[in-house]
């Protein structure tokens, strides 16, 4: 999911204040970069109108006949919306095959709607009613209710089903049950089970629910957890990874089939993951549409009245077919061309870089005026934009469709545990949703700037409701693991960094790695080990900060000449990221550039040169991404120590106080 950025412009006019200081210092040009902020288009340019709304066609299809992946379950649905009490009532049949080398007695269900059942779950608690910008209101409230669990045989299950809280033990949250099974399931045999149940939706917060006659199904059955075997992720033993649904936290689940029967209104469209299996039939006022998919470990739909349906095939070098469908709300008709385009140059790019897009469909979903708690999230060939708020939207319309489409790789194939290294997930679609907004839209992120939002560095790899907050999960998860890979890749070089990210992917997609299994890929494609740089910034919480610490100029006499005693202290104060340059600029225009290891705690150059040093200044080019704090990265030799010292460290709690008020 991609978080917003609402406080840009205050920002970057917080930056640019400081360039004005550092450059009246003298050394201005270590606070610019090249990044653009692409403003929206031009207002007085000619605006296409607003096509008129297509019937949604039904475009059956057919699966295709080789399995990419452990079909570990297999889910059969019939979904009915009841819009006008904003309801589901559902019935399933699951059905679940083991995995793993020994017997199994029981299963983990999660029920995530029931997150939203009061303010005393566990993910109300810790979010306080809030995701990103998104609030939720008196009436986000909703529920899931099962209705009945049996065998195939008829035998009710019911009474077998506890829920469980094994992260916090709060007897409040009904997100996570526990069934004993009445036969253990034996290895590669299989366990079908039917159930009834219903949801009601809460006024869209939080990735679900109403807005409107909008409505978005996210997390919306009840869906088996993950049975890890013995090596999954480090495993040294197989068993259930179950968790409660949590503020920060995202979800992790098993690939399999899903067959799913959706009924709606017959004026309602469906946007849905997977393609329709057949064609809809209208019945009584009634709609149902038959979607299914394989290989994909989640099912996601959405329903509106309103939705403007709009349908292109497309084919490059990796996309061997795909049919992109857009669902827009009627503000955001008139963009059709830029969502496609989007939806294009991130599947292109993406296939390109790590390999084929394997589904034949991909839906983008845009939320209406006050539906964005939907917006800015993915499913299996399915994302949703963000909302259709404004109507002269920026860069910020195609970089959440790059973005979202980014997870269909790391989120969707790959499939990261986002409970517990959510990094995976996120800082690699931030990684490479920056890589397309630069390759495709010239937009190339202000990495300094970035890097200067964490003020709270963290581990990587923990859970995600370790975090303190959204914001600091944000800064970590999204940012900064974003830098770390920018870290990678400026010690190895473009190519060998994309020969990393495509081989990570080629050798995990549908296999749930972990942080260990990436390092390892790093380690193997570039034969070096990386032990220090995992344990500084992914494991530990370290930034690499390097100062300019001290400068002393001492007039000395040699061969009856006055000259100068030039001495600079350069000092790390944080995790080593590689080599780092030192311009040393003296008052007869000389500048001496060094170039320091950075494996030490410090450095001492003593030059003696006819002219006295005028500054120093350590990484000038910010090629240092990890580094924090840019404001220690120069100092002026003519100022006294205890001024030198007064002003670096005042304007420094001044930056990190104020980027502190505004990072998200």
């Amino acid at each position: 999911m991609k978080p917003r950025l609402a406080t840009r412009f205050l920002l970057f006019a917080l930056a640019a204040v400081l360039i004005g200081v550092t450059a009246r210092e003298g050394f201005g040009h270590a606070w610019i970069s090249q990044y653009t902020y692409a403003s929206a288009p031009a207002k007085d340019a000619p605006k296409p109108a607003a096509p008129p709304p297509t019937q949604q066609p039904d475009s059956v299809m057919q699966p295709k006949p080789v399995a990419l992946s452990k079909r570990v379950a297999e889910y059969h649905i019939d979904v009915s919306l009841q819009a006008d009490t904003h309801r589901l009532q559902g019935e399933q049949t699951v059905t679940w095959t083991n995995p793993g080398r020994q017997q199994v007695s029981e299963l983990y269900f999660h029920l995530y709607p029931n997150a939203f059942r009061s303010k005393e779950t566990t993910f109300m608690r810790e979010s306080g009613g809030q995701l990103r910008e998104d609030k939720a209101t008196s009436d986000s409230t909703g529920y899931m209710n099962l209705l009945t669990l049996e065998t195939t045989e008829g035998y009710s299950l019911l009474p077998r089903l506890h829920f469980v809280q094994p992260d916090d033990g709060n007897p409040n949250d009904l997100t996570l049950a526990k069934l004993k099974l009445p036969n253990p399931v034996a290895p590669g045999k299989s366990v079908t089970l039917r159930m009834k149940f219903e949801v009601k939706l809460p006024e869209v917060f939080a990735r679900m629910g109403y807005s409107g006659d909008f409505v978005m199904a996210g997390q919306w059955f009840p869906k088996l957890a993950v049975y890890e075997t013995a090596g999954t992720r480090g495993r040294a033993t197989e068993g259930w990874n179950a968790h409660q649904y949590h503020g920060n936290s995202e979800f992790y689940s098993d690939f399999g089939i899903y067959s799913v029967k959706i009924n709606v209104p017959s004026s309602y469209k469906v946007a849905a993951t997977g393609f329709q299996a057949k064609a809809s039939v209208v019945q009584d006022g009634r709609k149902t549409y038959q979607f299914y998919a394989d290989d994909v470990h989640d099912f996601g739909w959405s329903a509106s009245p309103d939705f403007v349906y709009s349908e292109e095939p497309y084919s490059t070098e990796g996309v061997p077919g795909v049919r992109i469908k857009l669902y827009l709300d009627p503000l955001h008709a008139k963009y059709k061309d830029r969502y496609l385009h989007a939806a294009k140059s991130a599947l292109a790019k993406y296939a390109q870089w790590y390999g084929a897009y394997p589904y034949t469909t991909l839906s983008v979903v845009v939320p209406p005026k006050g539906g964005n708690g939907a917006g800015g999230m993915e499913y299996p060939t399915l994302v949703t934009a963000f909302s259709a708020e404004n109507d002269n939207p920026g860069y910020d319309l195609e970089r959440t469709v790059v973005h979202e489409i980014g997870h269909q790789y790391w989120y969707g194939m790959v499939a990261s545990n986002e409970f517990e290294e959510a990094w995976l997930d996120e800082g690699f679609t931030s990684y490479a949703e920056d890589k397309v907004m630069e390759s495709e839209y010239g937009v190339a992120p202000n990495l300094p700037v970035e890097a200067s939002y964490m003020t709270d560095p963290a581990p990587l790899k923990q859970l995600s409701w370790s975090y303190h907050d959204n914001n600091h999960y944000a800064e970590n998860v999204y940012i900064r693991a974003k830098l770390v890979l920018v870290g990678i890749e400026k010690q190895v070089g473009d190519a060998t960094m994309r020969k990393i990210m495509r081989t990570y992917f080629q050798k995990y997609k549908f296999k749930h790695p972990s942080t260990a299994d990436f390092q390892r890929v790093v380690e193997s494609v570039t034969k070096t080990k990386w032990n220090d740089y995992f344990s500084h910034f992914v494991y530990g919480d370290a930034m690499s900060d390097y100062a300019v610490a001290g400068i002393r100029v001492t007039p000395v006499k040699q061969d009856g000449k006055t000259e100068y005693e030039n001495v600079v202290l350069i000092k790390k104060t944080g995790g080593s990221n590689g080599p780092v340059t030192v311009v040393l600029h003296f008052a007869d225009g000389t500048v001496m550039p060094k170039v320091w290891d950075g494996q030490e705690a410090s450095v001492q150059y003593k030059i003696v040169h006819g002219a006295k040093l005028l500054w120093a200044a350590v990484d000038p080019q910010n090629d240092n991404v990890l580094d924090n704090k840019h404001i220690n990265n120069f100092m002026k030799a003519d100022l006294d120590e205890k001024t030198r010292t007064r002003w670096s460290v005042g304007l420094s709690k001044l930056a990190e106080t104020l980027f502190a008020s505004l990072a998200w």
